[in-house]
């Protein structure tokens, strides 16, 4: 499946920008990671791209309608990684991709809302801050804090080096993922 392909059913299931932004995030955090792990870049992205393609038009049966989907094109590696990226699902992590996917969706989201309340946004973030905030119960309550530690289990990476490395990840994409510094003049 191409980039094109996969954009194509992201925004033919999901309109809404914050979504949008988040799979474009965990899409930038898996191809690094692809590529850091010698992985196929393109099948990690575009994975990221649409872990939850159909969470705004299925709430309820996310993330069966993408991965019957994305089944149907034969694309079995993929489909499994989606169905397997939050642990209560009870999918095994059978794959790097899988746990890659868990690994990422969460904390690349927690990352990108501690950005968002700061004014220099990404510039200058660091996993000492993000990791304080992952200690604050009220802060992005709806993440999952629980998925964020068997995130980085799953990954065999020390928290703090696997947030570092999202930040970095996203760093070069700021101005895109309107996470660039607000600026003070008026």
């Amino acid at each position: 499946m191409t980039r094109e392909e996969a954009s194509q059913i992201l925004h033919h299931f999901t309109k809404g920008e914050s979504l949008l932004r988040h799979a474009r995030t965990v899409e930038l955090v898996l191809r690094a990671y692809a590529q850091k792990l010698n992985q196929d870049p393109e099948l990690w992205g575009n994975t990221g791209l649409l872990h939850d393609a159909d969470y705004e038009a299925y709430p309820d049966r996310h993330p069966q309608v993408v991965v019957e989907l994305l089944r149907e094109r034969g694309e079995a590696e993929m489909a499994h990684a989606i169905s397997a990226h939050y642990s209560h699902w009870g999918v095994p992590h059978d794959s790097l991709l899988d746990k890659a996917l868990l690994g990422c969706d969460e904390i690349t989201g927690f990352v990108v809302a501690c950005a968002q309340v700061r004014p220099q946004r990404l510039s200058g973030l660091e996993a000492k801050s993000v990791l304080k905030k992952l200690k604050q119960a009220s802060f992005a309550a709806s993440v999952d804090r629980g998925e964020v530690r068997l995130g980085a289990e799953l990954l065999q990476v020390d928290l703090a080096a696997h947030i570092d490395f999202i930040i970095q990840s996203l760093q070069p994409h700021a101005e895109e993922l309107q996470l660039t510094p607000i600026s003070s003049e008026a």
